[in-house]
């Protein structure tokens, strides 16, 4: 077993089972509070597929500007969201996860089941938020953040779930604005080590504590097989490439492997949680046009580019 890190360079892509001793030093060299073991993701809608006439922008109490939009819900829509979260199916723990942890990050469905009130006075509630086509308070409330810079993407606050993913689009659909919602990241929950990235990667995957050692795979803040082989392949390149003295190549972020890059380096450090890819990572082509299947070709052509463009530089390097 491996358990320390004695060698320059090196890449580090344990997985999101690390082993307790070389999580252990991981942990001492980042600080123990920027290592995680448990990730709690929220899902993300498209911006474009939000029903804009049934929700507005509003802070709580008006404080920190119109950074969120809000879904208000009547008693009726809370009662048959309700129902429907706490009867949905969601995914069981499995048995190297302890149950104990999802205290801190609890699943909406579990909280819901601990009294019909439990989500209303938890990250539903209501205080402090008008709703400017009433003048009054709603009964409930479900509040999106933007999650990118580019604001194509919603997370929906507090709402990290075990639903199963069928059962995620059906509940969530319920919500007033979100009945034709696109999901481009389901919620989740579960056993998973991974490095506060927006505090401690740079954007060739080094530790900014530590430069000789490179992550790769989930361990970097990735979400899926795809997106962690991704990192590896881009952790192996930076690592040769420093070998052979040749410098670092940015990776274009107008690619998926740079889009997420961005994502795990480039995010705020406060609340990070791994992601997969989707379009809401991509930065803006700047092409106006209602056809959203024209908007992503568009995006899928500049990437296959820069991509190429990259493996041309790197290969001529």
């Amino acid at each position: 077993e491996v358990d320390e890190i004695r060698e320059r360079p090196c890449i580090v892509a344990t997985g999101p089972l690390t082993s307790e001793a070389l999580s252990e030093t991981l942990g001492r060299m980042l600080g123990a509070d920027h290592l995680y073991f448990y990730d709690a993701i929220a899902p993300i809608v498209d911006a474009d597929s939000i029903d804009h006439s049934r929700v507005f922008r509003a802070s709580r109490y008006g404080k920190g500007g119109d950074d969120y939009l809000n879904c208000p819900m009547n008693r009726e829509e809370y009662e048959r969201f309700y129902n429907a979260l706490i009867d949905a199916d969601s995914v069981s723990a499995r048995e190297f996860e302890d149950k104990r942890v999802f205290e801190g990050c609890m699943p909406i469905e579990v909280m819901a089941r601990r009294g019909k009130d439990t989500p209303r006075f938890g990250p539903m509630k209501p205080v402090g938020i008008r709703d400017p086509g009433t003048g009054s308070e709603p009964f409930a409330v479900v509040q999106l953040r933007v999650e990118n810079r580019e604001e194509t993407a919603y997370n929906i606050v507090g709402f990290q779930t075990r639903l199963k993913w069928p059962e995620q689009k059906r509940v969530f659909s319920l919500i007033p604005g979100l009945e034709r919602a696109e999901f481009l990241r389901f919620g989740s929950i579960h056993r998973n080590t991974f490095i506060n990235g927006p505090g401690f990667l740079n954007t060739d995957l080094t530790l900014k504590v530590d430069e000789g050692v490179y992550i790769a795979g989930q361990l970097s803040g990735v979400e899926g097989y795809i997106e962690s082989t991704a990192m590896g392949l881009i952790s192996g390149i930076n690592v040769s490439r420093s070998i052979r003295k040749k410098g670092f190549a940015e990776v274009p972020v107008e690619t998926a492997h740079g889009a997420l890059l961005r994502y795990i380096t480039g995010s705020s450090p406060e609340g990070f949680q791994p992601s997969n890819i989707n379009f809401g990572l991509f930065p803006s082509t700047g092409i106006r046009t209602g056809d959203k299947r024209k908007r992503r070709e568009e995006i899928v052509k500049r990437a296959l580019n820069c991509w190429e463009d990259y493996l041309n530089r790197i290969g001529n390097g």
